[in-house]
């Protein structure tokens, strides 16, 4: 019997620093990703391929020929300039870099027809990817809404702060068995003006959008929250959505 090679997933990299260097501003700095992206992908069937941050678009186009799907990661705000916005005052520090390599990598991705699965800035970047807009605050711009930063301030990652409404008809509602889901929370930012692409597939109580999905069949599934920190052990309905992912990949 043949073995059918696993599918490899391309994680573009975060900028940070050796852990044995944190206070040493002079130490020179590191590409890499959070560990349970990894684990999530390779528990999932999948071999993940880190892809660090360039500028040279040869290597990048080598890079990317060699993956079968794409996964964006959680990380810090998106510059306001890759929508045309101004900077608002409580804007995070962005990284132009990260933030041009994954736009490039996400509008080849959808136009070759690779599968997407986007978390936390992973669904922010894909929607600015494709012509949308964010909130840069949300405590600022939407009165009334949820604490969702509320996992980050109990320095819990699999602290399932609020529901999230998921519509019926949906990859996400197939993936998860259900229409309504508890998760976590660790942002400050959300999806304002959506792609026409794309199509909201869940919100928070409070209307901040938790999910989107491709309006075409491609397999294109970008999530608010953290299903890496929830797969193995707080909701193991998660897994479904890696595996299916690499699934999709290895098609």
């Amino acid at each position: 019997m043949s073995h059918t090679p696993r599918p490899i997933i391309g994680v573009p990299c975060l900028m940070g620093i050796a852990h044995f260097a944190q206070n040493d501003a002079w130490f020179p700095k590191i590409y890499g990703n959070v560990i349970d992206y990894l684990r999530a992908i390779e528990a999932a069937g999948g071999a993940p391929l880190l892809i660090h941050l360039t500028t040279n678009d040869e290597v990048l186009d080598r890079l990317y020929q060699q993956i079968d799907g794409l996964l964006l990661a959680g990380g810090e705000d998106i510059d306001p300039a890759s929508y045309g916005a101004p900077r608002h005052p409580r804007l995070g520090d962005p990284d132009p870099l990260q933030d041009n390599v994954e736009i490039k990598l996400t509008r080849r991705a959808l136009r070759d027809g690779k599968p997407i699965l986007a978390i936390c800035r992973g669904i922010q970047l894909l929607n600015v990817a494709r012509g949308g807009t964010l909130y840069q605050d949300i405590p600022s711009d939407i009165p009334g809404a949820l604490n969702h930063n509320e996992s980050t301030d109990r320095q819990d990652m699999r602290y399932l702060a609020h529901p999230i409404l998921i519509d019926p008809d949906s990859r996400l509602a197939d993936l998860l068995g259900a229409t309504e889901a508890m998760v976590n929370t660790l942002h400050h930012q959300a999806l304002r003006d959506i792609a026409p692409a794309l199509r909201v597939t869940a919100r928070a109580p409070d209307g901040v959008i938790e999910a989107v999905e491709a309006e075409s069949s491609a397999w294109v599934v970008g999530v608010q929250c953290h299903p890496e920190m929830l797969w193995d052990s707080t909701d193991l309905r998660w897994a479904r959505v890696f595996q299916a992912f690499v699934q999709a990949a290895r098609g």
